[in-house]
């Protein structure tokens, strides 16, 4: 496994494999992409007969309800790549086109080797769909999530360690995946202009968008970057800083925020520094929300509810993560290595359902 990215000080580089230039990973593909052998399909079909015979409900079932004797490894050894290293994976091949549940469970089995699920939603949703629900815009609606839409996602993180998506199928045209080492965008911020990247290590008001837990309150402050026991982490939505302007309460921001936030959007959106990558049915991508951010391209998507564009989403605590400051406990709801991340709210009841809403 690789050595975590370090830094010395707060206004230091980051260095090691998470800090990485677009550019050069397009060339190195084979390194962050992983095809399923027939040998790996077959121990996870094996897998999934068997949680099916024993009648387990999706959400209760865990890694040791999954045994994938010679690809769990493998998986192991993807995991370390993603949290120690370059901060994302590739993983081709999972079996999709059939029922939803039998592609869930797939899905889910896999994922437990990467960690524990958590909700992604008040409404306590432990498997995610990424799907356009005709709800309207996430810009003019405070309380719409914009992966329930067709719409554009500026770069951000999702609030978890790791965010896993599979392709069940795939957009009429557009809804690209870009994403960037955020700690590359650290380094170059750090070069060009060392005052503003000193400035996203103050805090910022964040919106919760309407769902807020229990005895908090609807927006909360911290830093873009933050530096903790020798790594630097990211929390970042411009989105979710934006909107929190409507609270009377927040931190006005100043032209230097602002400054720093667009010199930060758009670093992550340089054709030089990000990576594209157009998913395709049965592919899963595996991002390390603390060293990567990602974005999403508007879409247009086939008028039949049967080929809409359809993602499975997974928000994962592994039990070996990095150790995170106090701040993130507000995003997180703890900073517990193995327990930690998702959105809980009062009345929030955790299920996976198999259908988007």
């Amino acid at each position: 496994m690789s050595a975590p990215a370090t830094v010395t000080s707060a206004l230091r580089p980051v260095e090691g494999p998470s800090a990485w230039v677009g550019a050069e990973m397009r060339r190195r593909e084979d390194e962050w992409t992983y095809r399923l052998t027939a040998a790996n399909l077959a121990e996870i079909e094996a897998a999934v007969a068997s949680v099916k015979s024993r009648g387990l409900d999706l959400a209760d079932i865990t890694r040791a309800d999954f045994p994938l004797p010679t690809l769990g490894p493998v998986l192991d050894r993807i995991r370390g790549e993603v949290l120690a290293g370059r901060g994302f994976a590739l993983l081709r091949g999972i079996p999709v086109g059939g029922p939803i549940e039998h592609s869930a469970l797939a899905y889910w089995g896999v994922g437990a080797y990467f960690g524990r699920a958590r909700s992604q939603n008040a409404k306590g949703h432990l498997l995610g769909h990424v799907y356009d629900l005709g709800q309207g815009l996430s810009a003019t609606n405070p309380n719409l999530r914009s992966y329930a839409t067709a719409e554009r996602q500026n770069f951000h993180i999702d609030r978890c360690d790791l965010v896993a998506l599979l392709c069940l199928r795939q957009a009429k045209s557009g809804g690209l995946s870009a994403f960037a080492s955020s700690m590359t965008l650290h380094n170059v911020m750090l070069e060009r202009r060392s005052d503003l990247l000193e400035r996203l290590y103050r805090p910022f008001p964040v919106d919760r968008r309407g769902e807020v837990p229990e005895g908090k309150g609807p927006f909360y402050e911290a830093p873009v970057f933050n530096e903790h026991a020798g790594t630097v982490s990211v929390l970042y939505s411009r989105l979710h800083i934006g909107s929190a302007q409507r609270f009377p309460d927040a931190r006005r921001l100043e032209p230097d925020d602002f400054a720093a936030l667009n010199m930060l959007q758009e670093l992550a959106a340089d054709p030089e520094l990000r990576l594209d990558m157009s998913f395709a049915p049965g592919d899963v991508q595996v991002l390390h929300n603390h060293t990567i951010l990602h974005a999403r391209s508007a879409y247009e998507d086939w008028p039949e509810a049967e080929r809409k564009r359809h993602l499975l989403r997974l928000w994962l605590c592994p039990p070996d993560a990095r150790p995170l400051p106090p701040v993130f406990a507000e995003c997180y709801g703890g900073t517990t290595v193995g327990d930690r991340g998702g959105i809980v709210c009062k009345g929030t009841r955790l299920h996976a359902p198999l259908v988007p809403g």
